[in-house]
């Protein structure tokens, strides 16, 4: 049998707008740039079309000028969360030890390990799909990678020495999951979006931790909603951290940061 014709750009985007891609075009474009072969495209557009977000579909997502493997089934990391990453460069320019709680694809510890250059990356997610894909995109920069829930996972020679600890934890109230656009219900894992009744379960157990983890002067980072914001703060504070929130109104990003004060 011939091989089958490569699909136009045109003819992607006239599926992909039919299935209602606002960004047909620009979405097309990225499809015929990473599929290696007319089939492979094919497959990608057939993908889209059915839901699947566009970086599960091509196999990478852009984020903090790095190009990330994203698998399919695993949370991709949206542009807003680059507000957190430039955070806790502010806060910790010079962080030697880097814990990314929640990994999912490795995101935020692939983006601070190339930031700070030949500083010891951990990365733990409870989802064994998320740590496979964290593992590949901290491999360039000699990432270690653990399964496990939350603090459960880590080397327990981290515990005093880390400087930042970025916790991406979920906070979609549980009732609220199901208005999430299908691209994340359907999938995106459960465990990376639900946070609880009030969808600040994880980021409780976070903070409650923080202390016995991060070095004097180290520094918690977690991305809430506008809503939730106040509320992070508290538990932060209550926590023992030295805390405050910064906003970026341009990406709609609020991330709360807690200090360990100094002895």
């Amino acid at each position: 049998m011939p091989a089958p014709a490569p699909l136009t750009l045109p003819a992607i985007v006239s599926v992909l707008r039919a299935a209602g891609c606002v960004f047909a075009e620009d979405e097309a474009e990225l499809i015929l740039a990473t599929a290696r072969t007319p089939e492979e495209a094919a497959g990608m557009v057939d993908r889209r079309a059915a839901g699947l977000p566009l970086e599960q579909v091509l196999g990478w997502a852009e984020f903090h000028g790095l190009r990330v493997t994203v698998e399919q089934g695993v949370f991709v990391p949206r542009r807003r969360t680059e507000f957190l990453v430039d955070q806790a460069l502010a806060a910790a320019p010079h962080a030697t030890v880097v814990v990314d709680l929640c990994c999912g694809s490795g995101a935020l510890g692939a983006a601070l390990a190339h930031a700070l250059d030949g500083a010891e990356v951990h990365a733990a997610d409870i989802d064994p799909a998320a740590v496979r894909c964290a593992r590949r995109n901290l491999a360039a920069f000699g990432g270690r990678t653990h399964q496990g829930d939350l603090y459960e996972a880590l080397p327990p020679a981290l515990r005093g020495r880390v400087g930042v600890l970025t916790a991406n934890v979920p906070y979609v109230p549980t009732a609220e999951v199901a208005l999430l656009p299908a691209e994340a219900r359907d999938h995106e894992p459960l465990v990376a979006l639900d946070g609880g009744a009030d969808g600040l379960d994880v980021l409780r157990r976070v903070a409650a931790g923080a202390t016995d983890w991060l070095a004097p002067g180290g520094c918690l980072l977690t991305e809430t909603s506008e809503r939730q914001a106040r509320a992070a703060v508290e538990t932060f504070t209550a926590a023992g951290l030295t805390t405050r929130l910064a906003v970026s109104h341009e990406l709609h990003a609020h991330v709360v940061i807690g200090v360990r004060p100094s002895p």
